[in-house]
């Protein structure tokens, strides 16, 4: 058996509206239109080959769980987001790569990680 590959990520979030003005307005994510009809309120926005789904509902606390986006070049990525008013932190150097944090509406934290070069 081959090992498995990510699908998806599914993340929670308390107001569905405000959660894609942040993926998909601010961090530019694809909005998909395949995303099945069901109950609950939620959206699929593209990660390149792999998806985050947005599901509405109340986040569980936070207790360092997080996921990451790897981005070429951290700086500008920063500035970019400080300029729309988004609050990243410092990068930090883990080993030969770089990372920052910032949290989306519901308070979801999404790490910003650049490889070594």
């Amino acid at each position: 058996m081959t090992s498995p590959e990510l699908h998806h990520i599914s993340i929670v979030v308390r107001d569905l509206d405000a959660a894609l003005d942040f993926y998909a307005g601010v961090l530019g994510l694809p909005q998909r239109d395949d995303r099945p009809a069901t109950e609950v309120r939620g959206a699929w926005l593209d990660l390149r080959d792999h998806q985050l789904h947005l599901i509405e509902g109340e986040p569980p606390p936070a207790r360092g769980q997080h996921f990451a986006l790897h981005v070429a070049e951290l700086d500008p990525v920063r500035e970019r987001l400080a300029g729309l008013g988004v609050e990243v932190s410092e990068p930090v150097r883990v080993g030969d790569a770089r990372q920052s944090f910032l949290q989306d509406p519901s308070g979801n934290h999404v790490e910003l990680h650049e490889s070594a070069g």
